[in-house]
């Protein structure tokens, strides 16, 4: 049984040998992540050699996502400071922890007495306090610790504990409620973008969202190191912070595809609202018409165990019926004990939920976009739902008609030709999509030698019919031509 949503695997040290490899794409792995907060740039690189390789002799497309670490706010402590509830604590920011002298005589919720110099927290970004306010959270430690800020003078900020416990050098800080005026794309993340870029890797993964002007900067980059404008590696935003929910439509516009990452996510947002935020992130990304990634411990446990719990299952499950494109592994594939099991298991889980009724789509889903091509394209997908055809074919050179094709979640098989390697390796990220990649020029024959390349493999035959599709070089919606039932 053939699964429509794609798996998207993390690499690490477990799972970076050819062999493991190898296991991975067999038994369902679409697209590799590579995380760019570990690892140089001579082990990424190995990763994607051996991955083009592999690609090529399995003659499978496996989309590759460069995933830029971003800009990450973290302590700095010179040694664990212990916070208990009801505790005031001196908080400052890199570049003006140095300009100020403690004790500060300046608050007024607390006496002079009250401040203690060993309890002074340092975040490692720079002029942040500048873009806190009196009432802000801030979170350390993925929210373990919860401080609120009560007053403000110049540099320095005065939190109050409300949630206690040690806070280490180097833990991660988020600050939901406050606008931070800091670039998604850092210094480190110019240096990682130009070795992708280099590398002609598939996916961006952009962390640290806040808006679409996030994206569009992150596009500007990529065409100035590439030094053109087309055939550039899809960004693919990572739905992270409570800014990022509040521009949720100009985010997705402008980007190329979206991933709901909920471990930050359920951090700056109360953790109850996850599952609700993910349905609608995923819902509106569908309208738009951009794939979809659900992420984040969706196997945790298989970390360490050889089977996921009954909840793990179940949100696989949910993501598979709210017809997300893809499902991501992070830990349980890049430095768990059972990367391949990890694999196979989330495909089983697919296969069974997309197997059941529950997967059916009962109704069109809504399409943000009213043209003659939408029309086309829906007219294509009507033919093929209400006709004995099986299978529908289509020749797509950006990948942009496949694309508006998979939205609408046919049961029938989606076979898509391409004469760019680019959009044969990112149509592994799309819902359904089943890519043939060839170098023959003309349409209409790289139509034709997908077809027999699937007569091939048994999975057409003589005398089928199939619902034909031609996009044009640019899938220039004009150009866009629905061929209609044909007997192959």
């Amino acid at each position: 049984m053939v699964k429509r949503t794609k798996i998207v695997a993390t690499l690490g040290l477990v799972s970076d040998t050819k062999e493991t490899l190898r296991a991975m794409i067999e038994n369902g792995m679409n697209v590799a992540r590579l995380n760019f907060s570990h690892g140089d740039h001579e082990w990424h690189g190995k990763a994607i050699k051996t991955i083009r390789e592999l690609s090529a002799e399995m003659n499978v497309p496996i989309g590759i996502l460069g995933d830029l670490k971003g800009p990450r706010i973290r302590t700095m402590v010179e040694a664990p400071i212990e916070i208990k509830t009801g505790e005031f604590i001196l908080i400052s920011d890199v570049v003006k922890a140095p300009n100020f002298q403690f004790p500060i005589s300046n608050f007024q919720t607390i006496s002079n007495e009250q401040i203690s110099n060993d309890k002074k927290l340092t975040l490692d970004a720079g002029n942040i306090v500048d873009d806190i306010e009196v009432g802000h959270e801030i979170l350390i430690e993925d929210g373990l610790m919860k401080l609120v800020v009560r007053e403000k003078d110049g540099g320095v900020m005065l939190g109050e504990v409300i949630d206690g416990g040690t806070i280490k050098n180097r833990k991660g800080v988020n600050v939901p409620d406050s606008q931070l005026k800091i670039s998604a794309v850092t210094e480190k993340d110019e240096q990682d973008l130009k070795f992708l870029m280099e590398n002609e890797v598939d996916f961006i993964g952009l962390s640290f969202v806040g808006s679409g002007s996030d994206v569009e900067y992150l596009r500007g980059k990529m065409k100035e190191f590439l030094g053109r404008e087309d055939n550039l590696p899809q960004i693919i935003v990572k739905i992270e912070r409570k800014e990022a929910i509040k521009n949720l439509d100009d985010i997705i516009n402008k980007t190329d595809a979206v991933m709901v990452a909920r471990g930050d996510l359920g951090v700056e947002i109360e953790g109850t609202r996850v599952a609700v935020l993910q349905k609608e992130i995923v819902k509106k990304s569908l309208q738009h018409m951009k794939p979809v990634i659900v992420a984040t411990q969706m196997l945790d446990s298989m970390i360490v165990n050889p089977r996921p719990t009954r909840a793990e299952i179940s949100d696989v499950t949910n993501a598979v019926v709210d017809h997300a494109d893809a499902v991501m592994l992070s830990g349980e594939s890049a430095g768990g004990k059972y990367p391949v099991e990890s694999v196979r298991t989330m495909r089983d889980i697919i296969q069974h939920t997309e197997a059941s009724p529950f997967d059916d789509v009962t109704h069109l889903m809504k399409l943000d976009i009213d043209d003659d091509f939408k029309n086309l394209v829906k007219g294509a997908f009507d033919l093929a739902k209400n006709s004995a055809s099986t299978a529908i074919v289509l020749a797509s050179v950006s990948g942009f008609t496949a694309r508006m094709m998979s939205h609408f979640r046919s049961e029938k098989p989606l076979f898509v030709a391409t004469n760019n390697e680019k959009t044969y390796h990112q149509l592994a990220l799309v819902w359904g999509a089943q890519p043939f990649f060839t170098q023959e020029k003309e349409l209409s024959k790289v139509l034709e030698e997908m077809i027999a390349y699937r007569k091939s493999t048994g999975e057409l035959k003589d005398g089928d019919k199939v619902i034909a599709i031609f996009g044009s070089a640019n899938d220039n919606k004009e150009k866009m031509q629905l061929v209609g039932v044909k007997t192959i």
